[in-house]
């Protein structure tokens, strides 16, 4: 038997049932012969937001080079540690693919600090903050949406496991181990990344998945950009000489530490690194925030980014009118006319007003109440947040252009 297949989630793990509780019941197809977590799965793949990863910041602003990484490739790196992972302690793959493939769907345009800058202005705007996992949860909860067998447009309608597997993936992972929390909870009650460890053990394999699968494609990334110099690098392999690996490269990074932590986790001492991968993990954050992720190349596209952004969110603010704002944003489309379709759309899937009576394709939930301006920039915050870094920068030089 291996490891930790008596507290899988699976039938008889008195997990099990909160595990596949859905907000709504979901519709059971004919002939229907996947579980609970495969359907999440296909859920999430076939959805417009993952879709959108492809042309989102990983480390590098919108990549030229089309062998750098973006997020997601990063989610597929995600999705194969955790199951490898996940495979060899007898947990449940499903759910771990589930989990690994939607961790990220919040994800802003350019990256952690695309979600920086969003995150001012709800603090300013809306006196409540933003960060990627929460924005990930109402992603798959509210903003993405799914044709049915009927033709309407549903909202996602997850697992609990996987919904508290994404809300809780991020956060600097515990030196010791990562031992999951006993009790279900409402997840919106979760203020902040990182209070909360998952519900499930397979959460929390994908919780430290992320950071294996990120660390060492950061400097390969890094190498190819000429980011890193000789120095630096003799520091880096000055590191690897304390552990028993003796090249830099992604992929032996990844598969010792994957050896490492099936080798050390056990369902009495939790999911663990040894002492020497605990050390290495560290030391490999330590290196990439100190010379990777505060390069000045990345810190002058941060600057871009937050114009980019900062435009696009005051050119729509501007145009609030209580329930007369898309006549506003419809009359201003001679400046921008694909900003202001694009918005249109937007508000068109969610907004009451904007929801027209006689299409019946809308089964999704309301988000905003044009009468009310907190709605609005609410819905200017999920608009921003939706865009890849190639739509973001197109709206902008729309703006920019004349």
């Amino acid at each position: 038997m291996k490891k930790f297949e008596k507290v899988a989630i699976k039938e008889g793990n008195p997990k099990w049932k909160e595990s596949i509780f859905r907000q709504i019941p979901i519709e059971t197809k004919p002939g229907e012969i996947r579980t609970d977590f495969t359907r999440d799965y296909n859920r999430i793949l076939h959805c417009t937001a993952y879709r959108r990863l492809k042309h989102k910041t990983q480390v590098f602003f919108s990549p030229k080079d089309d062998t750098i990484c973006t997020r997601i490739e990063h989610v597929n790196h995600v999705t194969a540690v955790s199951y490898t992972i996940s495979e060899n302690l007898g947990l449940n793959t499903e759910l771990t693919n589930a989990i690994a493939i939607g961790h990220d769907l919040g994800h802003a345009p350019f990256g952690h600090s695309g979600e920086r800058i969003l995150k001012k202005i709800v603090e300013k705007e809306l006196h409540e903050t933003f960060w990627h996992e929460r924005n990930s949860l109402r992603v798959i909860d509210k903003i993405e949406l799914l044709e049915n067998a009927n033709a309407k447009l549903l909202n996602l309608n997850l697992t609990y496991a996987v919904r508290d597997g994404i809300v809780s993936h991020c956060g600097e992972v515990d030196e010791r181990s990562i031992i999951p929390r006993g009790e279900s909870i409402e997840l919106y009650e979760i203020l902040k990344p990182g209070s909360l460890p998952p519900y499930t053990w397979e959460g929390c394999v994908v919780k430290i998945s992320d950071k294996i699968s990120y660390l060492g494609r950061d400097i390969e990334d890094a190498l190819r950009m000429n980011i890193l110099n000789d120095e630096q690098l003799s520091e880096f392999r000055d590191i690897l000489g304390h552990t028993r690996i003796k090249h830099l490269n992604n992929t032996t990074l990844m598969h010792n530490f994957v050896v490492d932590l099936c080798e050390h986790s056990s369902p009495e001492e939790g999911i663990k690194l040894s002492d020497e991968f605990v050390y290495l993990m560290n030391e490999v954050k330590r290196f990439n925030y100190k010379y990777i992720y505060k390069h000045t190349r990345l810190n002058n596209y941060v600057k871009y980014a937050e114009l980019i952004i900062n435009t696009v969110y005051e050119t729509l603010s501007e145009l609030y009118d209580g329930i007369e704002s898309p006549k506003n944003i419809d009359r201003s489309s001679n400046i921008h006319p694909k900003l202001s379709a694009a918005f249109l759309r937007w508000l068109k899937h969610y907004a009451l007003q904007e929801r027209w009576e006689k299409d019946s394709k809308f089964g999704n939930e309301i988000l905003y109440d044009l009468t009310k301006r907190e709605d609005y920039i609410q819905a200017i915050v999920d608009f921003i947040a939706s865009l890849t870094d190639r739509v973001a920068i197109e709206l902008f030089e729309e703006l920019t252009t004349f």
